[in-house]
């Protein structure tokens, strides 16, 4: 540093003498000086002169270059952070992290505990990718969803809704993608009440933020309204409340018969703002609770994208607001709309909590399935807290795996225990089930034998592979009651080919859905078997529901296709 400036004194002295700058005036000789120290040999001088002129030089140069370059340059800016990619669409759609059932061993766990599921949302949400061109999210695969969201056509229960309310039909054949294994169906259908339906009370409760203003959102919200609107009778009350920013009550409770009144409530409605889906729900159950229906169907259509950004926003805060307000015995349920900042998870958990079910409507066909064709079923209640429990003999059966309900998930002392909530079943409703199952000596077994486990025995049942057990609740009971049904060995079909209709489809749904989380357990059985299989069991098929399923196995696969490169039909 010191070199540094030296020379930059010297370079200035050598610049100031070259422009002409007049020297300070010579020293008198009274004038003070301070000691002079001895001059260096001359030649070792001049040298060392020579040598710091021109570092001065350089120097110099350097600095006046650098001057110059700075005066010339723009004025510097920082760089800005690189900018993040865009999210796809997907990307921000929330859904729960899913982790697919394991095998269990009978052995050291015999018993699987469920909550039954009547929710179809995610399989509809499915098509709405599909049809864009997408496949979906593994965690937005909710196989058991994809099961229920087809009419089995089982055999009505011969009970009433004071008696026997539910038929439990067991099935068990060879497992298609598993020539090792075993697939037990387990079929339960719900009692269909004859007559029309009770009186009704409905509160719509529509979510009219800024995030609702695309086309597939309240516009498609607003047609499907109009559907269920066509349905009503004199003695049906319809309430309309809307939220963005703020809460506003747009129909009071009206007589179903004055459409007018409550088709203008609908056609009016506009997007804008943000969302206090919290405040919007207090004010919905405030407005049941004032026309509520003795004996009759009171309940809460929340309608919305999910997105919830104002007001209360936690989202087990919102859960428990729906949980301590469903004791009152107004339901919640819950139909999603859109894409592209939609909320799943909540939707989803949110109907659970509030003991209604979940759709999701992607066009106005699902619409019309929703609240024309299935009416009663998305309306009427039969039975609440609805449990299911299988108890596998640990003489026969080696393994098991529950293929879905992994977020249904119940623990074995939950069956009994009354206090613990489980799903509803709306009328003429049927509950699907699938277990893949191994046999004792069977070379269908994944786990490798513990080293230390007793052998097995003979058990008193040995002639059966599992129980079968269903816990309910009346709806505005309190005591659960008790349904069970032994599987017994007997019953085992030789040849998948042999089994029903029913069991042949539900397993190509099964199929279907495992795929579209990574097939996991389906080995090489891919696409075109899947599609072959659906085909083979289409049977009757009133609506096209079935058809659609077929086209939706071929856009899978062809979307697979694209985006692996690989030709799936050949595995290559």
């Amino acid at each position: 540093m010191r070199s540094i400036l030296v020379a930059a004194g010297l370079a200035t002295i050598v610049l100031a003498a070259a422009c002409g700058t007049p020297r300070e005036p010579q020293r008198t000789a009274d004038t003070q000086t301070p000691p002079v120290a001895p001059k260096p040999h001359p030649e070792a001088a001049d040298a060392v002169a020579q040598i710091m002129l021109e570092r001065a030089q350089a120097s110099g140069a350097q600095q006046k270059y650098a001057l110059r370059s700075q005066m010339m340059a723009p004025v510097s800016v920082l760089p800005s952070p690189r900018p993040l990619p865009p999210m796809s669409l997907e990307e921000r759609e929330r859904y729960a992290h899913l982790a697919q059932n394991p095998v269990h061993a009978v052995g050291e766990d015999p018993v699987s505990t469920f909550s039954a599921d009547v929710d179809t949302g995610s399989y509809a949400n499915l098509r709405r990718f599909l049809q864009q061109g997408r496949l979906p999210p593994e965690d937005a695969v909710r196989v058991e969803e994809f099961i229920n969201a087809f009419d089995y056509a089982y055999p009505a229960p011969g009970g009433t809704a004071s008696s026997t309310p539910f038929s439990v039909q067991t099935e068990v054949a060879p497992t298609p993608w598993n020539a090792n294994t075993l697939l037990m169906r387990v079929g339960i259908q719900g009692w269909l009440p004859e007559g029309p339906l009770p009186p009704s009370n409905l509160v719509f409760l529509v979510d009219v933020s800024g995030s609702m203003q695309a086309q597939d959102k309240l516009p498609l919200l607003q047609s499907s309204l109009r559907l269920l609107v066509g349905q009503l009778r004199a003695e049906d009350r319809i309430s309309l409340i809307t939220y963005a920013s703020g809460v506003r009550t747009v129909l009071e409770p009206t007589p179903g018969d004055q459409r007018t009144t409550i088709l203008a409530a609908i056609d009016d409605l506009r997007a804008g703002g943000s969302t206090n889906g919290g405040d919007g729900i207090r004010r919905a159950y405030d407005a049941a609770h004032q026309a509520m229906i003795g004996d009759g169907i009171n309940r809460i259509l929340l309608c919305t994208d999910g997105d919830f950004n104002v007001g209360t926003v936690d989202f087990e805060q919102l859960k428990d607001l729906v949980e301590r307000e469903r004791a009152g015995g107004v339901a919640l349920s819950t139909f999603g709309f859109g894409q592209g900042n939609y909320n799943d998870q909540l939707m989803e958990q949110l109907a659970d909590a509030g003991n209604g079910n979940y759709g999701y409507i992607d066009t106005l066909m699902e619409a019309q399935k929703l609240f024309v064709r299935n009416r009663a079923a998305t309306l009427r209640t039969i039975a609440k807290d609805v449990k299911i429990q299988v108890e596998f003999n640990p003489s026969v059966v080696a393994e098991y795996r529950l293929i879905g309900y992994e977020n249904r998930a119940l623990a074995r002392e939950d069956f009994a225990n009354d206090k613990v909530d489980a799903g509803e079943i709306g009328a003429g409703h049927s509950v699907t089930a699938l277990y893949e199952i191994a046999l004792l000596g069977s070379d269908g077994q994944r786990l490798e034998p513990l080293r230390y486990q007793p052998e097995a025995t003979a058990a008193p049942h040995g002639g059966e592979l599992a129980l079968v057990r269903l816990r309910y609740k009346a709806p505005d009971g309190e005591v659960s009651k008790l349904i069970e049904r032994p599987v017994r060995r007997d019953e085992v079909l030789s040849d998948f080919d042999r089994a029903s209709e029913s069991t042949r489809w539900a397993a190509s749904i099964a199929a279907f859905g495992q795929s579209l989380r990574g097939g996991k357990y389906l080995g090489s059985y891919g696409y075109p078997e899947i599609r072959a299989l659906a085909a083979h069991s289409r049977g009757d098929d009133p609506y096209g529901d079935r058809a659609e399923l077929l086209k939706l196995v071929d856009l899978a696969q062809s979307l697979a296709q694209h985006t692996t490169g690989t030709d799936v039909a050949s595995g290559h």
